[in-house]
């Protein structure tokens, strides 16, 4: 298993088209502007989201005046975020904000060196790709992308610039996730046998914005530049400030919720995408317009393309309607089960002795053991900054200063997208979704997964 595991991630670290091949050192083009050790870091915001203000503020200003950073700009579309976001960020910081009606407007007056960015989730990838070709860093909320057309563009801007790009798997910038990855990758732990993922919740009011949407009109915001690359549709406030409600301009639970724990999966066992995904579910409770799922069960099968034999099937179930927003994260072996709900590597389930000696086997059982540090993870947006959130600006913080890596670079970002759009094409086509390897395309039924 080993063996084929190492020569499928060395098969797909060459594969893609050319796309993952980009040199990831530094280009011509990254030094046009190196931060120097004793120079402020402009700081801009793209998109003055429920996001950015109740977690990436918080956290921001824990940790900007020992490093030297600042927060200079605030670029959004909507004139009320906008100027909301710039008097906020004025009272935070303790001086004036400029308030840019777009990110054309910020990136040509060369306010910034780095950006926040906390839009729809459809633009992501898009907006990362302004920042990089603008000669920016960039922090940039998940999902990266919604479609492989966006995900290969924004990869291949990012490998270009050199510059450093932090995607908001916060997960990656916990200690108890850290501890698990060890202990996986220690070979203790045995082959994983299954992961169970699911997240649910019980909050009628969850990515509706009732109030907000009142007060939206189309004259004050620019319509035709927040539909960005996606297919015209008259305007409508539900589909700005709802947005994860509706693709394509969201993918939803998948999108919001599974690109985090899926992200686990990828980082903990080196395979960067599930071979295949099949999805069930939809809008069972809540009919109130949107159109994607209160309610969704996918299954993925992980493993080296060459040998079918030799993998593991993760479940991702999200449910709308009942729940207490606590994640839960379970990988299992034959030997038992590590549970980073609770923080802890067990012997349940494993092979135990009586079951072993009837086949002839030697048991195989894990140690009852807690892992290094407990590091709960917080579900909600509006955390107050909480310890992953905090630790996982600063470490882009950080990285911007060294030009090191962060914890979660692009590629995670990558790799996370290509299993939320292959579980959106199961979900919107009703069938088994792959991925080509050479083409770097989602494929349904031999064909390729578009809107």
């Amino acid at each position: 298993m080993k063996r084929s595991r190492r020569s499928f991630l060395k098969q797909t670290s060459l594969a893609g088209a050319g796309v993952l091949a980009a040199n990831a050192g530094w280009t011509a083009q990254s030094y046009k502007r190196i931060i120097g050790a004793n120079d402020r870091v402009r700081v801009g915001v793209v998109g003055f989201s429920d996001r950015h203000r109740g977690s990436h503020i918080p956290c921001f200003l824990n940790h900007y005046k020992k490093l030297n950073f600042d927060l200079v700009a605030v670029s959004d579309i909507w004139k009320k975020r906008r100027e909301e976001g710039a008097a906020i960020w004025k009272e935070k910081i303790g001086h004036d904000v400029v308030a840019c009606r777009n990110n054309e407007e910020l990136y040509s007056k060369k306010l910034v060196d780095a950006v926040f960015i906390s839009t729809a989730d459809f633009q992501h990838a898009l907006h990362t790709i302004e920042a990089v070709k603008a000669g920016c860093d960039a922090y940039v909320e998940k999902p990266f992308a919604e479609t492989m057309e966006d995900n290969r563009a924004a990869l291949k801007a990012v490998k270009e610039s050199g510059k450093i790009i932090q995607i908001g798997s916060q997960r990656r910038s916990g200690a108890n996730y850290h501890a698990a990855d060890a202990f996986i990758k220690s070979g203790r732990f045995g082959p994983i046998t299954m992961v169970e993922l699911t997240w649910n919740v019980n909050q009628p009011g969850r990515w509706r914005r009732e109030a907000l949407i009142k007060q939206l009109r189309e004259e004050d915001t620019d319509w035709k530049r927040y539909l960005l690359n996606r297919p015209y549709e008259a305007f409508d406030p539900r589909k700005y400030l709802e947005f994860r409600l509706f693709w394509p301009y969201s993918s939803g639970a998948a999108g919001q919720w599974m690109s985090h724990q899926i992200d686990t999966v990828h980082w903990f066992t080196g395979l960067p995408h599930p071979r295949s995904v099949v999805a069930n579910g939809g809008i069972y409770v809540w009919k109130d317009g949107r159109r994607n799922w209160d309610t969704t069960t996918a299954v993925f099968d992980y493993g080296p393309l060459n040998d079918p034999s030799d993998g593991f099937q993760v479940i991702f179930a999200s449910r709308m309607h009942n729940g207490d927003d606590d994640p839960s994260e379970i990988y299992y072996s034959n030997g038992g089960e590590l549970n980073l709900i609770t923080n802890t590597v067990s012997p349940k389930g494993g092979l135990g002795k009586k079951a072993a000696s009837a086949m002839g086997m030697q048991p195989n059982l894990l140690p009852e053991m807690k892992l290094s540090e407990v590091e709960k993870v917080v579900a909600s947006a509006d955390t107050g900054g909480d310890n992953l959130t905090s630790n996982h600006v600063l470490n882009w913080m950080n990285c911007v200063r060294s030009r090191k890596q962060p914890n979660a670079p692009v590629e995670a970002g990558y790799y996370h997208s290509i299993a939320n759009i292959m579980t959106t094409a199961a979900i919107r086509r009703g069938s088994r979704a792959t991925f080509d390897e050479n083409t770097q395309e989602v494929m349904v039924e031999g064909k390729v997964f578009r809107y």
